[in-house]
């Protein structure tokens, strides 16, 4: 009974074998041309997108052609016309030669005073008895001012020597404030000061400081102080100077 089971089943088998070998060509076929369709539709697709494309790339807006005929005429000009020139001049015409010399007997007064090639630089606009007075009269009338312009406080001077002044005798000046005095404060005040040429200080900067308590005293015994001032060509000038102004508690 079991050899004809096993008979069964290996017909069963061998049959389907056949089905399957005579179904694969068909299908190799017809999903071939399905591919195939596929392609068709795709490639024609695309070609009318290009068509298409091209088509509306072409169109462009509506161009207004005219004809030269077609133009309106110009506008009428309203503006007169230039008058002729006269026939005649309306003068003694301009002559060219050597000029004569005019006796100064022919000569007016008020002409006889003009000046020379050689006295115009010297000359007035109303004359005068003879003194220089200046070019054309207004160099008496003329006041210059000369203003000396006081250095930055941070430019380089070249200078001989520069402001001076004994430390040890400003620091006898110095008054050492009471409130600091009190806090127990110490420190150092750097002072930037314009001494002038006759050695006054004229201005001050306050470069660096320990504590805004001593600021005031520094400025004070700096100001009421004279300096030597700087050289420039044994000249007195103009300088700046940094002066350190310590103070300390004994």
């Amino acid at each position: 009974m079991a050899t004809v089971d096993m008979t069964a089943n290996a017909a069963e088998l061998h049959y389907g074998a056949q089905e399957l070998k005579a179904y694969i060509p068909r299908a190799t076929q017809r999903g071939f041309l399905a591919a195939l369709l596929l392609l068709v539709l795709c490639i024609g697709g695309y070609s009318l997108f290009l068509a298409a494309s091209a088509a509306g790339a072409k169109k462009g807006p509506p161009i207004n052609k005219m004809k030269l005929t077609n133009l309106p005429p110009p506008p009428a000009q309203t503006d007169a016309a230039p008058p002729p020139p006269p026939t005649t001049a309306p003068g003694p015409a301009a002559r060219a030669g050597t000029p004569v010399p005019v006796p100064d007997a022919l000569i007016a007064p008020d002409v006889k005073d003009f000046a020379n090639v050689d006295e115009i630089s010297r000359a007035s606009t109303t004359g005068g008895d003879g003194n220089d007075v200046g070019y054309l009269g207004l160099a008496s009338e003329v006041e210059t001012e000369v203003r000396e312009e006081e250095p930055n406080a941070y430019d380089f001077i070249p200078v001989e020597k520069e402001p001076y002044i004994d430390i040890k005798e400003l620091q006898k000046k110095v008054v050492y404030p009471d409130l600091a005095k009190r806090a127990g404060i110490e420190g150092k005040v750097s002072i930037r000061v314009l001494v002038g040429k006759n050695g006054v200080p004229k201005k001050y900067i306050i470069e660096s400081t320990d504590s805004d308590l001593l600021n005031d005293a520094a400025v004070k015994a700096i100001m009421s102080s004279v300096f030597t001032p700087a050289i420039q060509n044994n000249q007195p000038i103009d300088c700046w100077v940094s002066i350190p102004v310590v103070f300390r508690l004994r």
